[in-house]
């Protein structure tokens, strides 16, 4: 079942491909066709997914390189299944989205499948190697995706969004070697090396691994100082490059904190977790701030990124200081981490299809050369509203779930960062407000198209707004996923 799930969009991508004479029509509604079946699949998924069974569900475990003994090992649990699910939901938006696209629409649809792959099988790897394969593939696909339908800098935030990432990828397998080296016997296998835990009682052996992990996945995340190729990166891709790369590539990271770092390293990660939460919290502050700053809505928003990814950040550092004295605190900030993954996911991804809509009225992202579009666009004005609402953390959405359990499970560890990060709240809120006023109130400007959005735009955007409220006004089902996966993370931690 998850063999299929994770190949069928690349083998659409090839079916696609290999049939040049299929007109564009037609691969438009096969790559949207396949994004739907995909997603039903995974629905099916979640639905016989029992949370309250151990170790992981649905498990393929086959050999694949076993001079060093690397398996083609695949499963779920709580902290995967989510980031699965938001995945195949952004990635049929993105189908649905794309229905407007005209420039080489094969070779773009067939990218965004082949992403789609690579991320769904990166939340499933349960194999260091294999987890590393999808990592890089990721880095590729999106890359051609900047450079090949982007804006008019796209060539250079394609290199540089390219060149950062590979850095963190290669330091990411220095930290894969370390960890094989030190099991007995030597292993990538990542249950098996959660089991072992190789490097405990190893100071400098078990640091210098951290380090090559954190910086690997904080590049990927990003976090503040490794963010410098998010803005550029955002700002220049199409507006769907930009709804994934917000929406799940930046999970990457993230996932890879609680899926690698916490578990696999768990007393070095204790040790260093006030070093995590220190850049959690810098992240936020910085994140929101430089935001503030914008007169690009895209870039803005990209910044926002940042400040979210904070969240995300000083959440597991925070866990890292409690596991051992307050389990509850601990399950909560991790569960409070990865609902925040969800949520971004959704948030992010509709305000970067917001931001493409924008652009496509405008041909600008100026928030300065917009006034008044609420009058000829309301529908596109309320989404808007919403969208920013909910990226604000109000309650009745995600992100308020999100944040107030990560704020809980975080202020007994870190009661001055936690206040800090409060602070990113307040700042985003008076961002998202006066971006809002700029382009949809106040006296009509020339720059600002008056029609509003069409069908393929509303029907991919406004479901991604209904999960987020959907997740804020009745988040059990999720959370009864996610919290028995932070309780047995909270057990390999706190060892």
């Amino acid at each position: 079942m998850l063999s299929i799930i994770v190949f069928l969009p690349v083998a659409v991508a090839a079916g696609l491909l290999a049939f040049p004479r299929l007109g564009d029509s037609a691969v438009r509604w096969t790559w949207i066709t396949a994004s739907a079946v995909e997603l039903a699949l995974v629905l099916g998924l979640w639905l016989a997914y029992d949370p309250a069974t151990p170790g992981y569900a649905y498990e393929v475990n086959r050999r694949w390189i076993p001079s060093v003994s690397s398996g083609y090992h695949l499963g779920v649990d709580g902290l995967s299944l989510p980031l699965v699910a938001v995945t195949a939901v952004l990635f049929l938006a993105c189908a649905i989205y794309s229905l407007r696209q005209t420039q080489r629409i094969r070779s773009f649809a067939a990218l965004f499948l082949f992403l789609e792959t690579v991320c769904l099988g990166l939340f499933v790897s349960l194999d260091l190697i294999l987890f590393f394969v999808f990592f890089d593939l990721s880095i590729v696909g999106m890359y051609f995706v900047i450079a090949g339908w982007g804006h008019r800098g796209a060539a250079r935030a394609a290199l540089k969004f390219f060149l950062y990432t590979f850095v963190g990828s290669l330091a990411l397998l220095l930290g894969f070697i370390g960890l094989y080296l030190s099991a007995e016997p030597h292993t990538f296998d990542i249950a098996r090396l959660a089991e072992q835990n190789p490097l405990a009682g190893q100071g400098v052996a078990g640091t210098l691994v951290l380090l090559a992990l954190v910086v690997g996945l904080a590049i990927k995340t990003p976090t503040v100082p490794f963010h410098t190729w998010l803005p550029p990166a955002h700002t220049e891709a199409p507006a769907a490059g930009s709804a994934i790369l917000a929406g799940v590539l930046l999970k990457l990271g993230t996932y890879g904190f609680v899926r690698i770092a916490m578990p696999l390293l768990p007393d070095t990660w204790r040790r260093y977790a006030w070093v995590i939460v220190i850049v959690g919290v810098l992240s936020v502050l910085y994140g929101a701030l430089v935001a503030l700053a914008q007169r690009d809505f895209k870039r803005m928003i990209a910044y926002t990124s940042v400040n979210h990814m904070g969240y995300i950040i000083l959440a597991i550092g925070a866990a890292g200081l409690i596991a051992t004295s307050n389990e509850q605190a601990h399950d909560l900030a991790v569960a409070g981490a990865v609902t925040q993954m969800v949520s971004h996911g959704l948030i992010t991804g509709a305000l970067f299809l917001l931001a493409g809509v924008l652009y496509e009225r405008g041909h600008t992202y100026d928030m300065g050369s917009y006034g008044g579009l609420a009058a000829s666009a309301p529908r596109f004005a309320g989404l808007t509203a919403i969208a920013a609402f909910a990226s604000l953390g109000l309650p009745g959405f995600s992100g308020f779930i999100a944040e107030f359990q990560i704020f809980t499970g975080s202020l007994g560890a870190t009661p001055v960062a936690t206040a800090l990060a409060f602070l990113g709240i307040l700042i985003s809120a008076a961002l998202f407000l006066r971006a809002y006023q700029r382009i949809f109130l106040g006296p009509p400007r020339t720059a600002g198209g008056t029609t509003d959005l069409t069908a393929p735009e509303a029907i991919s955007i406004a479901p991604l707004m209904a999960l987020a409220v959907v997740v804020g006004l009745f988040p059990r089902f999720l959370l009864d996923v996610i919290e028995p996966a932070a309780r047995t993370l909270g057990d390999l931690v706190s060892r």
